[in-house]
């Protein structure tokens, strides 16, 4: 079982990140409604540890299906949407920038070479009721997944840690960066441009990825992802300072530019600009190389055997809680206005 966790230590790094970013919002419920979805939460939390660390595949896929029932069940609970299930660490939970909607992400590994994504993405309603639209991988049965709008029952699967929201035309496009373990011996990056039709239903991906400044011209991309060596550590993430998305160049190591699991980091970085309504890519964003992990960094809070740090998670919750108004984390109100 060590062995198993550890090999999932590049995964609960970014559960780790998205525990320290999660909105405080459990104290804006009702007391029933808190009791009751603290009760459902303790009941969720066996199954959420045994989708990812169940050691047989048939106890994985039924801890799966338990959990998606009994977290539909507990998101029924009115006013849900403002209840963190801070505890569920295998279960992405990320909300919205504007706190419009979250979306939930968790991985389900059928065995060494076949892993599937589950989600749901929760609108936030007026009075609280559920709004919900399950995502439904369709990964597997991709030919090509760049070139294609989507919806959320053919959803190219990630377990997303990161929302950037961005406008064009007065429209809201909410940039999803999510990870993928792939396959026995490499993994990818996903980066899925998010925005809602005029029935406010979830649509995924468009013309959005652009290479117009490359000296090799290549076409519009519906979605983008880098696919790297399973050992190497592959950045690729948003940077509020410098307003880009930033990814790690990536070099076949046996000068195999087709075998994507030899592709491990060069030290210098690649990135998007967003310009009117595109992702553009930059194709060098520094002008000097870095050494591998300098530049840019996740937070992970994790000790020294790749565990996840209880006491560093405790403090960093304590700097979030004692956080000015005028912090960057994001508190949902009932009132339907987000505060910023």
């Amino acid at each position: 079982m060590a062995q198993q966790f550890k090999k999932m230590a590049g995964c609960l790094a970014i559960y780790c990140f998205l525990w320290a970013q999660a909105p405080l919002v459990a104290q804006t419920l009702p007391k029933a409604a808190l009791k009751d979805l603290q009760k459902r939460e303790d009941s969720l939390k066996p199954f959420a540890y045994r989708i990812v660390f169940g050691q047989e595949s048939a106890d994985r896929f039924r801890a799966d299906s338990l959990f998606i029932k009994m977290l539909v069940r507990a998101l029924k609970v009115n006013q849900s949407f403002f209840y963190p299930f801070d505890s569920l660490q295998t279960i992405s939970r990320l909300y919205a920038p504007d706190s419009s909607f979250r979306i939930f992400t968790w991985q389900l590994k059928k065995d060494e070479y076949v892993y599937m994504q589950h989600g749901a993405i929760q609108m936030r309603t007026a009075d609280g009721s559920l709004k919900l639209f399950p995502l439904h991988d369709a990964s597997m049965f991709t030919a090509n997944p760049l070139d294609s709008v989507r919806t959320n029952n053919n959803w190219i699967g990630a377990i997303y840690y990161r929302i950037v929201l961005k406008t064009f035309n007065n429209k809201k496009y909410y940039t999803l960066l999510g990870f993928d373990d792939f396959t026995i011996s490499s993994s990818k990056k996903w980066m899925e441009v998010l925005s809602f039709n005029q029935n406010n239903e979830p649509v995924f991906g468009g013309p959005f990825i652009s290479f117009r400044e490359d000296t090799a011209k290549r076409p519009v991309q519906y979605r983008f992802n880098i696919e790297y060596k399973k050992e190497a550590s592959a950045t690729f993430n948003y940077d509020p300072d410098l307003d880009l998305i930033v990814y790690d160049n990536l070099i076949s190591e046996t000068n195999e530019p087709d075998k994507k699991d030899t592709y491990i980091p060069d030290g210098d970085f690649e990135g998007f600009k967003w310009v009117n309504g595109q992702w553009i890519h930059q194709d060098k964003v520094f002008d000097f190389k870095l050494k591998d992990g300098d530049y840019p960094k996740e937070k992970l809070i994790l000790d020294n055997n790749g565990m996840p740090d209880e006491q560093k998670l405790m403090e960093q919750s304590q700097k979030n809680m004692l956080k000015k108004p005028a912090a960057k984390t994001v508190k949902p109100k009932k009132d339907g206005q987000p505060s910023s």
